[in-house]
């Protein structure tokens, strides 16, 4: 039913032009409350639909906002879409998800012809891609609004939206602390994300400020993947002297110190105690489940979106607009006291 309607239909039932219908579904201002009501009820009425190319072509806007990315972990890239399609939906808008191999020596040849091709509103940058100079520099030159989730570096050169990484590994670790574990291993996360810097620095701060020293070899580099993780406990775990908790930059890494855990036949958290960063879907379905900071990636990525759809915008002087997001800390069975 809903591909026979047109605008034209909506207009008829609601008493108004069609420009006035159009300006409705684009939700542009100066419409009177009692009219918009009125199309919008028809549009109810009618189930109509409209269509986004041709809304595209009507005006100046392409209704697309874009996700670029390049990030291993799929539940923190599933929760950013699924963050960005809730908003964009509600503005009418469509999302494009583009990966990008941002390591890779054509990073602009990857960029160039999506920007050409794709005639975006707005594109949601999530790290590394975020601090990319050759992603950045092609949307300024193209005019293409941008908004970057967690950025390391350059903070005020756009709008940007976060969360407090460093506080909330500190109050991780902090957690650790307090139920006794003082020989605590630490994975960092891939060195080309700012947070990863700041959730190491959270760890090294609650250490110092307890009084406790992290043992040589108790920092362990890793990629943001299970695999990384995985390797990185091997190493951690691989002697007799082992740390009594493990401490992940993200979920995926956890999943794979608990992966080792296993084969070696320690008990979590009897034995080692693991906590992760992230609060994806991995978390709850492991047992026992993983004790992590619940990150709101979801959140992050809609209040992104909506940044884009409201406008992006600041005085010259001014600082670009920025939201910081709460975290929280989920205790779950995977941590519990240092065995004595």
């Amino acid at each position: 039913m809903s591909s026979k309607i047109t605008i034209h239909d909506v207009a008829r039932v609601s008493g108004v032009s069609i420009k006035t219908v159009s300006r409705v579904l684009n939700r542009e201002p100066n419409v009177k409350g009692d009219t918009r009501d009125r199309v919008q009820a028809a549009v109810a009425a009618l189930r109509y639909r409209p269509n986004i190319s041709a809304r595209s072509l009507a005006g100046s806007k392409a209704y697309l906002i874009g996700v670029f990315f390049d990030n291993p972990s799929p539940g923190y890239i599933t929760d950013v879409q699924l963050g960005a399609i809730a908003r964009c939906r509600e503005e009418g808008y469509h999302l494009i998800v583009e990966p990008l191999d941002s390591t890779a020596d054509n990073v602009e040849e990857q960029v160039a012809p999506m920007l050409a091709t794709l005639r975006m509103d707005g594109v949601i940058l999530t790290a590394p891609v975020c601090d990319h100079p050759v992603v950045l520099a092609a949307l300024e030159r193209e005019q293409v609004p941008y908004v970057r989730i967690s950025p390391g570096g350059d903070l005020d050169r756009s709008a940007r939206v976060g969360m407090d990484d460093r506080l909330a590994a500190y109050e991780m670790t902090k957690h650790l602390i307090g139920l006794g574990h003082r020989d605590i291993g630490f994975i960092i996360g891939h060195p080309d994300h700012g947070a990863s810097h700041l959730r190491h620095r959270g760890f090294m701060d609650a250490m110092a400020d307890s009084g406790l020293t992290v043992r040589p070899g108790r920092v362990e580099q890793g990629y943001f993947s299970f695999r990384s993780g995985f390797e990185a406990a091997e190493r951690l775990l691989s002697g007799e002297d082992r740390p009594t908790a493990i401490f992940a930059s993200n979920d995926d890494m956890a999943l794979g110190v608990m992966a080792v855990a296993n084969r070696l036949r320690l008990n979590v958290p009897e034995t080692l105690s693991v906590a992760g960063f992230d609060d994806t879907p991995g978390a709850k379905v492991v047992w026992p489940q993983l004790s992590t900071v619940r990150q709101p990636i979801a959140a992050m990525a809609g209040a992104a979106a909506d940044m884009l759809l409201t406008g992006v915008s600041w005085e010259e002087g001014e600082k670009p607009p920025f939201k910081l997001l709460d975290f929280e800390l989920v205790v779950r069975e995977s941590t519990g006291p240092a065995a004595a």
